[in-house]
């Protein structure tokens, strides 16, 4: 039998699971009855999920006096609407911010995606280079055998390099 969803709150098994979507953004939130009858789940216009993750971030409590320098906006704004008044809101609510996107993902700061292709021109130009260097000390400190070996790992990687380009051109 799988392990049953613990709440987000209290760590009570979940009975309650909410799904929210906003910006095509999918934020999944799991309660037990007792919190979700807590957070009013069951009445609409009282549940806000912003609200929810950010109690479930166990952060204090923001002050309401907070304010974004450019827009005014609080910290108990973000919590009503769930959403920051302006760009520069991210940078001045970061301590609300971080811990609470830590929750939801694997980190707080974009990392992005790398194609496969890109990540593998990345490995083997970051492995030249190495290479490069290596040789070059070598050839300075008059390491002569470990030179040589050198100069044969970089001559097969770059005709590994050059290898899948010309396949394609065989194509």
């Amino acid at each position: 039998m799988a392990n049953p969803l613990k709440c987000d709150l209290c760590a009570k098994p979940a009975t309650v699971h909410l799904t929210q979507i906003v910006n095509s953004k999918i934020h999944k939130v799991d309660l037990c009855e007792a919190c979700a009858q807590a957070k009013g789940v069951t009445d609409p216009s009282g549940f806000s999920l912003a609200d929810l993750l950010l109690k479930a971030s166990l952060n204090p409590e923001p002050s309401g006096d907070a304010r974004c320098e450019s827009c005014g906006f609080t910290a108990q704004d973000f919590r009503k609407t769930g959403r920051f008044g302006c760009p520069a809101c991210y940078g001045h609510f970061r301590g609300l911010l971080d811990p609470l996107l830590e929750t939801m993902h694997k980190g707080s700061a974009h990392t992005g995606k790398i194609p496969q292709r890109a990540l593998a021109r990345k490995t083997l130009y970051e492995r030249l280079t190495r290479l490069e260097s290596d040789l070059d000390q070598a050839i300075k400190a008059e390491r002569f055998e470990d030179a040589a070996r050198y100069r044969d790992e970089l001559s097969q990687a770059r005709s590994a390099a050059t290898r899948p380009a010309q396949d394609k051109h065989e194509d």
